[in-house]
């Protein structure tokens, strides 16, 4: 009888070991992601971020492809990825309006970064049409957003220290191709005929652009597209675009092309025939996994659009 309670109490033994070590193995079977966790609201801050990063964060964008970012709300999805995030990285300058809350109320418990928070402020367009605010869409001037790539790998560091010298290398590499890129597209825009320079897009969010590129820039729309063109601004467009004979006008990527295509319609009704001459990555960078789905392509291939066009 007792060897017998003894074989039984082997066998419960030997259970609750094998039980034991399942528990213990049970976490490691499933590998857990290593590094930061970096969400960015909009792609082209997310672009930076990676490339800056490297294997040292997961890198993830809230808003994707054809995204209009002013009038995005957060979804349940999204406020889970900003709860599970080490770091939150965000524009500023109210592009992201109606995720202000949100991103407040996260900034009381978590990292959370704004971007454009160290930009120098006398570079920042106010224009009259906006009441005093800043204009948000810094990206098409490359010399700021570089200001902008460099508070990306200041954030870095602060939330992981050890890797500094990493983000600095590869924030150093980054800026020299931006620096590229920004002297690349002075050449480029500067082949379009003086008379013929003008940009004419849906909403204003390429002012930047217009500055730094030296080309003149109108928009149907203000710098939100929350904002509303009257009859008489549609009007005095098509009068500058019939009298100085622009060959094209450009619809955008995260913006309804039904203004565009008004503008298109008064021109011809008053005999100049003006064509839309393509589409623009205004707000959000184009589809992932194409040259337009990061910063540098989108840029690239805005330029290309415009110059082809109005050459």
């Amino acid at each position: 009888m007792r060897t017998r309670l003894n074989a039984i109490l082997g066998l419960w033994l030997l259970l609750i070991a094998a039980m034991s070590t399942a528990c213990k193995k049970a976490p490691d079977s499933k590998p857990q992601p290593k590094g930061l966790y970096v969400v960015c609201t909009i792609g082209m801050i997310a672009d930076v971020a990676a490339n800056i990063a490297g294997d040292r964060a997961r890198v993830a964008a809230i808003m994707g492809e054809g995204v209009d970012p002013h009038l995005y709300k957060s979804s349940p999805g999204d406020i889970r990825m900003m709860e599970d995030a080490d770091l939150i990285l965000y524009n500023g300058l109210h592009l992201e309006g109606k995720m202000g809350d949100v991103l407040g109320e996260l900034g009381k418990r978590k990292r959370v970064v704004a971007v454009c928070d160290k930009i120098e402020h006398s570079l920042l367009r106010t224009p009259e049409q906006f009441h005093g605010a800043p204009d948000p869409h810094v990206w098409f001037d490359v010399t700021m957003w570089m200001q902008a790539a460099d508070r990306i790998r200041e954030a870095l560091t602060q939330a992981d220290p050890a890797g500094a010298a990493d983000y600095q290398r590869r924030a150093t590499d980054y800026a020299a191709r931006l620096r590229e890129l920004h002297e690349q597209t002075l050449r480029d825009i500067a082949t379009i005929p003086q008379g013929g320079r003008v940009l004419v897009t849906a909403h204003d969010a390429f002012g930047y652009f217009g500055r730094a590129y030296s080309i003149e820039v109108r928009a149907i729309q203000g710098i939100s597209t929350e904002s509303e063109a009257s009859l008489k601004d549609m009007n005095d467009l098509v009068d500058m675009l019939v009298a100085r004979k622009i060959k094209a006008v450009f619809v955008e990527s995260s913006v309804p092309r039904k203004t565009i295509d008004a503008l298109v319609e008064g021109a011809k009704s008053r005999g100049h025939d003006v064509k839309v001459g393509g589409q623009l990555f205004s707000d959000a960078m184009g589809k992932a996994g194409t040259p337009a789905g990061t910063y540098i392509g989108m840029v690239q291939a805005n330029v290309k659009t415009i110059v082809e066009a109005l050459k």
